[in-house]
């Protein structure tokens, strides 16, 4: 038998380590698509929910928020937990009590027992995205492909908003939504019990990453990190609200409960395809231009869809998704480029939980200016708010080309 050479060793060659990295890759898409499409599919349902328990919009926002309020709220701590319990664990508990969240919410008779399913997935939620992503981020640093490998773990998160609302709004049309809730539970209980056979073990996933050479060397620029939170925090804060108010728009010009499904699944697969040209866009182009390009065109669309029939938003949607989630798969590759060395999970979860809290807070504050004004003047009012990330996305990009200041790291 032959010696092996060199670069069969490396970890770009290593059979071993190929399969570490699909198997990473493979469970951290699919969590992310599951635990996308839970999150998305809030907005189906939320129509019917206000039809239920005849609540005003801030409510409806409130309930939106609530589950991505405590998805934001407790990301640092879930971070912080992995370290003593361990990544997989923790995202393979908070898959499994997301899913026990829908089953609760399935059983809901009033308005009480919703709110505490919501709150209660949002925490099983938290878990997902800061541990999925370092997953991803540490196992593929070697050979430069971490920003390649982010974008598919983007893409896959699309996947699930496209699949698991249409999927939903279809069963609406055949059993209620009780039901229909219910099989969102066994769903998010089947996805972790996948994801405990498929994520590596801890001792595989340290001897994978030890072997990696030299990754992303972050720069800890303090002030471009806080300009790409802030940017990240504003781009989401519009997606929700857009995303709250958008079957209301839809429900006013004519649209079903099914039509608010495929509307939904048009916008995401715009997006899901938005996220990696975007991201390959970025890497051409640079962050700045591509940013300036989605968030103007998103603002644009969305005054344009006020004035449009039905069948003219339809016909939009998937651009509107493209432009609207594209800004994303951006943002989140260059969260490693300025996190400061040994705080790159700190600087994931950091970035998550301001542009979902913001998401998350997003909904309650238009709702309310919907109730006071209309649909129309709070969306009017998120395609404004949307310009104000032109400014920051230029500054993180003075960051990212300067390399941050030596002196200035990001807190611990």
């Amino acid at each position: 038998m032959t010696e092996p050479s060199a670069a069969a060793l490396s970890p770009e060659a290593n059979p071993c380590d190929k399969s570490l990295r699909r198997c990473s890759l493979f469970a951290a898409c699919g969590a992310h698509a599951v635990h996308d499409g839970l999150t998305d599919v809030i907005y189906v349902l939320l129509p019917i929910w206000q039809a239920q328990f005849a609540i005003s919009y801030a409510m409806v926002g409130l309930l939106r928020g609530s589950y991505s309020g405590m998805m934001a709220a407790f990301q640092l701590l879930a971070s912080r937990l992995a370290r003593r319990w361990g990544r997989e664990r923790m995202l393979v508990g908070g898959t499994a009590l997301a899913g026990v969240a829908y089953l609760i919410a399935g059983q809901a008779g009033g308005l009480a027992v919703l709110l505490f399913a919501l709150l209660l997935g949002g925490l099983g939620a938290s878990t997902q995205h800061p541990l999925a992503s370092s997953i991803v981020t540490d196992t593929h640093e070697a050979g430069g492909g971490v920003k390649e490998a982010l974008s598919h773990y983007n893409f896959a998160g699309d996947i699930g908003k496209t699949l698991i609302p249409a999927l939903v709004g279809l069963l609406l049309l055949v059993c209620s939504w009780q039901a229909s809730v219910s099989l969102l539970g066994l769903l998010g209980l089947t996805a972790a019990g996948l994801l405990w056979w498929l994520l590596p073990k801890p001792g595989e996933l340290q001897a994978g990453t030890k072997k990696v050479g030299k990754g992303i060397a972050g720069s800890g620029s303090k002030a471009s990190f806080r300009a790409l939170l802030a940017t990240g925090t504003l781009d989401s804060a519009v997606r929700m609200g857009f995303l709250t108010f958008l079957p209301f728009l839809l429900k006013s010009k004519g649209a079903g409960t099914a039509g608010i499904g495929v509307a939904l699944s048009l916008l995401f697969v715009g997006g899901a395809f938005g996220k990696l040209l975007c991201g390959y866009l970025g890497a051409r182009i640079g962050m700045m231009k591509t940013v300036w390009l989605t968030e103007s065109m998103t603002s644009v669309l969305i005054v344009v869809a006020l004035w449009l029939p039905l069948a003219g938003i339809m016909a939009t949607l998937p651009l509107l998704g493209l432009a609207l989630n594209g800004t994303s798969s951006v943002l989140y590759g260059a969260v490693p480029e300025l996190a400061a060395p040994g705080k790159r999970e700190h600087a994931f979860a950091l970035f998550y939980t301001g542009s979902i809290g913001g998401g998350a807070l997003s909904p309650v504050l238009f709702g309310a200016l919907g109730d006071h004004t209309s649909v129309n003047a709070a969306l009017l009012a998120l395609a404004v708010v949307l310009l104000l990330t032109l400014p920051l996305a230029w500054k993180v990009q003075r960051g990212l080309a300067h390399g941050g200041a030596p002196s200035s790291t990001l807190a611990a």
